[in-house]
């Protein structure tokens, strides 16, 4: 099956239904977009709210009338079959993803493509061997003798609504676990990212026996199409990665039919040198990852605090490293900061480089537009000082290749800092003094962090954030059993 063929480009067949592949009920399609080039890639079926209906209807159907909730080895055995399917079409999917994703080719071998197609096989290897049902023994609660025992059941059926930063990524880190939980799944992608979804969706219905209506795919310009999944009383699990804003309303919506909530949302994370780190080494790092898929990742560090007394030292050596990784066409092999996924994103991150000099900060480097690229969506790494923490340049999210340096005073200064944030996603804590670094690390209010260049992305570390970042855990034991029940029986003993 070739890359066309994923993506279908000749044909309308975009929606999964059912088991169906099939176009929208209008007919209409959209356009899905080229960020290196702003070229037209193709067209995709234009999913509408009569098409989600019949998407909820289909995983209802599915879950309530079929085995899939009970029969853990049908869903193991569904689980790897779409892992060996990923596998075969790696090079199909890679393509792809680097076309509609702006992602660059080196970052599918790792979190764009290859480590999500992994925690496939991870997570079915849980569902075989997790504990389903645990016996609690005998007991004598108000008197009665009686056997208790607690057993663990799939929610039902799960809304995912997905990001495009990392379409792959996401998209699984939910499917895999709601349907090795036993669940059914309705998917509402971005609009900038459809064929990466749809073509999740030709592998299910042609290369596995993953029931009909198990797993349902709409592709929508709507970006609100996805508020049906949290309002309709047949769904009763909605699962969300966007923006902290949106996430709101998600929350308030869902509350109306009192949903289970899995909320991923925004962050403004701190890396954190104190004043014995390899400077150099933590700089270099901070530099590279922010400049890694041009800063568009929630948990990516975009505040650099570090001592003062090396404020100026750590700014140069920061620079000097985000100079060697421009923003570049992200078919290069070598290539770690590519374009931004769209004309608006763009226009956004500009405009806080447009607001950073109104707060009175400084462009150390970058700024602007590379030279080569202007049909595409790119931004230069930017490094900006001399702004307070209170900046907004330094509170909200930018999604861009922008990182902001502010100085600290001390291991107290640094911790305070870092918390002054509406988020809690992630971090990094750098020290020549392991225990000086955990002990930071410890005290930064924040879902994950990283000590001294340790990486905790994983299929098997839970990943979520504190205060507005987030609701639950994604990934892990834990991002496995946000999509269970728990039911406590009891019998006489």
């Amino acid at each position: 099956m070739s890359n066309a063929e994923l993506a279908n480009v000749d044909g309308e067949e975009h929606l999964l239904i059912g088991g169906e592949l099939r176009s929208a009920k209008s007919g209409r399609v959209f356009e899905t977009v080229n960020p290196a080039t702003g070229e037209v890639l193709g067209v995709v079926a234009d999913g509408d709210a009569s098409d989600m209906d019949d998407a909820i209807a289909a995983a209802r159907r599915a879950f309530d009338t079929t085995d899939w909730s009970t029969d853990v080895a049908r869903r193991v055995a569904g689980l790897r079959q779409l892992h060996q399917a990923f596998e075969r079409h790696a090079e199909e999917i890679r393509a792809l993803t680097v076309a509609e994703a702006g992602s660059p080719l080196s970052l599918t071998y790792s979190a764009q493509l290859d480590s999500p197609v992994a925690s496939l096989g991870w997570v079915a290897d849980l569902a075989e061997s997790y504990e389903w049902e645990t016996d609690l023994g005998n007991a004598e609660p108000l008197g009665i003798p009686s056997h208790r025992w607690v057993r663990r059941e799939a929610t039902g059926v799960v809304g995912a609504i997905t990001p495009w930063n990392v379409p792959h990524q996401i998209n699984l880190a939910k499917l895999g676990p709601a349907l090795a939980a036993g669940n059914t799944v309705v998917l509402k992608p971005a609009p900038d990212t459809p064929w990466c979804a749809t073509a999740l969706g030709r592998l299910i219905a042609e290369e596995t026996d993953i029931p009909p209506g198990v797993v349902n795919i709409v592709p929508s310009s709507d970006h609100a199409l996805g508020a049906i999944l949290c309002t309709d009383p047949r769904v009763d699990q909605v699962s969300f990665t966007g923006s902290t804003a949106t996430g709101r309303k998600v929350m308030a919506s869902a509350a109306e039919t009192v949903k289970k909530v899995f909320l991923e949302l925004g962050g403004k994370s701190a890396f954190v040198i104190l004043d014995d780190a390899d400077l150099r080494g933590a700089c270099a790092t901070a530099a590279f990852t922010v400049c890694t898929h041009a800063g568009q990742g929630c948990a990516i560090t975009t505040r650099m605090i570090v001592p003062r007394r090396l404020f100026d030292e750590a700014v140069d050596s920061t620079s000097r490293v985000m100079a060697k990784l421009p923003a570049a066409d992200p078919t290069d092999p070598g290539t770690i900061c590519g374009p931004l996924i769209s004309a608006r994103q763009r226009d956004r991150v500009e405009g806080y480089l447009s607001l950073a000099a109104d707060e009175g900060g400084s462009v150390v480097l970058g700024g602007g537009r590379p030279e080569g690229l202007e049909g595409g969506f790119f931004v230069e790494p930017t490094l900006i000082v001399g702004v307070p923490n209170s900046a907004r340049v330094a509170q909200e999210e930018i999604f861009g290749p922008v990182l902001v340096v502010i100085p600290h005073d001390g291991d107290d200064d640094a911790v305070a800092l870092a918390n002054d944030s509406a988020y809690g996603l992630s971090g990094s804590v750098w020290s020549a003094d392991r225990d000086r670094a955990v002990t930071v690390a410890n005290r930064i209010r924040t879902g994950t962090i990283g000590v001294n260049g340790g990486l905790w992305f994983s299929p098997d570390v839970p990943f979520g954030g504190y205060r507005q970042s987030g609701v639950g855990r994604e990934s892990g034991l834990s991002g496995f059993e946000e999509y269970l029940e728990t039911k406590s029986l009891a019998e006489p003993a």
